[in-house]
């Protein structure tokens, strides 16, 4: 167990992006994608048309390689969390993981449909689409499930259609819980929220009631922002909870 800092010395939040992989008996899923390359995302500098190899570095340290993956999972449509659905090949944009099934909750994939159809959401336009385009994508319900070990939670809030993943065989052996809180500060105080929240006042009650269900198990929660190694499990503190860090292994 370890404790990780929160702020940095400009009081300001310290924050990380992760994607995961899951090996089950039967398959590999990617649990998010986080932001690509070549995408034009004017409003994050440090994302904008990015070009370096950390994603497929991570990936072949894992040993995986884009072809093994079977089913791609994401919590939500944010352009952190789609990136690397696609890549750029001669000038189209692909399917990165050329043999998986993409899963898309409905909700959430219409939401941003329409938004698209006013006007062009480059996120959905260049790492979603494409994946329609290419015969890739299942839309699904929100209780939708993988065989009779993978299922999907509502959590919305972050977005209308947001989503946790719950992994395990009669019981949660690990979710992944994408946005539903980006700090640690969030489970000692479910009552903080984001400036990207559109659901204002359901997002504390839906995060106290999640971290309810999960405190003093030994679930692991594996988080889209917190520092990195991001893995913890909750605990009661107080009025709220805390988050005991992992080592990673």
């Amino acid at each position: 167990m370890r404790q990780q800092k929160l702020l940095d010395d400009s009081d300001l939040l310290i924050t990380c992006l992760q994607c995961y992989v899951v090996k089950t008996p039967h398959h590999t899923i990617m649990v998010d994608t986080g932001v690509g390359n070549n995408k034009s995302r004017s409003g994050w500098p440090s994302w904008h048309m990015k070009t370096d190899d950390i994603f497929q570095k991570a990936l072949n340290a894992a040993g995986i390689t884009f072809d093994q993956i079977d089913f791609v999972m994401r919590t939500h449509l944010h352009s952190d969390h789609v990136g690397w659905n696609t890549r750029l090949e001669n000038g189209r944009w692909v399917p990165t993981f050329p043999n998986a099934r993409y899963i898309f909750l409905r909700t959430e994939f219409e939401y941003w449909y329409e938004l698209n159809k006013k006007s062009s959401v480059p996120e959905f336009a260049d790492s979603v689409l494409p994946i329609v385009e290419a015969g890739r994508a299942e839309i699904v319900e929100n209780d939708h499930q993988i065989a009779d070990h993978i299922r999907m939670l509502p959590t919305p809030g972050h977005t209308l259609g947001h989503v946790a993943f719950a992994f395990g065989r009669n019981k949660d052996h690990a979710v992944f819980w994408g946005d539903l809180m980006y700090s640690p500060l969030q489970a000692l105080y479910p009552e903080l929220s984001g400036s990207m929240t559109p659901i204002r006042r359901k997002p504390p009650s839906r995060r106290r009631a999640f971290l309810e269900r999960y405190c003093d198990t030994d679930t692991l929660c594996c988080t889209g922002h917190f520092v990195s190694p991001s893995v913890v499990r909750i605990r009661r503190k107080g009025s709220g909870f805390a988050c005991d860090f992992l080592q990673a292994q």
